[in-house]
């Protein structure tokens, strides 16, 4: 599935020579696809006319099943591309991606900047029956906010968004290339849908990367004050239904957050990780990327967590451990500290 229409528009299309040329890649095998690319895709979503890649050996078996038409891999992982797919081969594929993503997106983080007090909301945007709209607010164009909602004063809605039914935005919040389900309350100050935090180093620094997913919040999620969700890379960050998330949290790109899960303050979880229902995550934890953790997991306050977690499972510490096993060393250090002071 390629980037969401409503907030990316790609440049384009590019053949497999002007991508090699862009990326800094060598054409390795034409492949059977087409001989030009329209758009950039997770390598589980993409279709023939995507291209994807793939840095990172934890999704090896989405290269080897993906549906792209274009993989960018390292050397050694040619023969792990599908027959159906041309190959470009780089000894680093996400800064490759990068520039093939960039020409694809050169605009991917635009927002809406009105010109004057009229154009606070946009002619295109449809506003729902008996919602209220606060002073100094902005609606993108395009945005779509449902019935009985209240968007509280200096709140910015970005083009493209939807927001359900009864929903509350609250003071200075901002919501961007997001949908938004319905019965949400979103507190003062947080932001939802910035891009992620997704760079690729090279000999000349680093270089970000489009990030062209968006953020879906289910019905029901209540997101606290000053916390931020960033939007995914090229798959979505999602929020599952019923979810609470406290203050000043940190959700990073990619990540999924299943239904009815809780998550305390200063939580950080970094991208593509992915939380099942009913989790609980106690306050300044942190959660590393590109993990599991499983249904009914609870993650005690202050830990780091740099395993997958399995259902039901409760972890304390760093690194996080099964939370007897932290309580018996907490002990025995106790022990050792008593026994040398004696």
């Amino acid at each position: 599935m390629s980037p969401d229409p409503r907030f990316f528009s790609p440049r384009g299309p590019f053949t497999l020579e002007e991508l090699s040329s862009i990326s800094g890649a060598v054409m390795a095998r034409q492949g059977e696809g087409p001989d030009r690319l329209d758009s950039v895709a997770a390598l589980h979503m993409a279709a023939i006319s995507d291209v994807s890649f793939l840095d990172n050996k934890s999704y090896t078996d989405q290269l080897c099943e993906t549906g792209a038409g274009c993989c960018i891999v390292r050397p050694e992982n040619l023969n792990l591309v599908p027959g159906t797919a041309a190959a470009l081969t780089s000894d680093n594929p996400y800064l490759a991606y990068a520039r093939v993503a960039t020409a694809f997106y050169p605009d991917w983080d635009e927002t809406y900047c009105p010109r004057s007090e009229d154009e606070r909301v946009h002619p295109t945007a449809e506003v729902g029956n008996e919602t209220v709209i606060g002073t100094g607010s902005v609606i993108g164009p395009g945005a779509v906010i449902g019935d009985g909602c209240q968007i509280s004063p200096n709140a910015f809605i970005g083009g493209g968004v939807r927001i359900g039914n009864n929903c509350r935005i609250g003071p200075n919040a901002s919501i961007r290339f997001s949908v938004i389900g319905n019965n949400v309350t979103i507190y003062a100050g947080a932001r939802i849908g910035e891009p992620g935090f997704g760079f690729a180093v090279s000999e000349t620094g680093p270089v970000s990367v489009p990030q062209v997913g968006r953020v879906v919040v289910g019905d029901g999620v209540e997101v606290g004050a000053n916390s931020t969700i960033d939007r995914g890379a090229a798959p979505d960050t999602i929020i599952g239904a019923g979810t609470r998330i406290d203050n000043l949290v940190q959700i990073g790109h990619n990540v999924e957050v299943g239904r009815m899960c809780i998550i305390v303050a200063h939580v950080g979880i970094a991208g593509s990780t992915k939380v099942g229902d009913g989790v609980q995550i106690g306050g300044q934890a942190g959660i590393a990327g590109h993990l599991k953790i499983g249904d009914g997991a609870r993650i005690a306050a202050c830990s780091g967590v740099m395993r997958d977690i399995l259902a039901g499972e409760t972890v304390a510490g760093t690194p996080a451990m099964p939370i007897k096993q932290f309580f018996r060393q907490t002990a025995a250090l106790s022990r050792l500290l008593q026994k040398r002071e004696s």
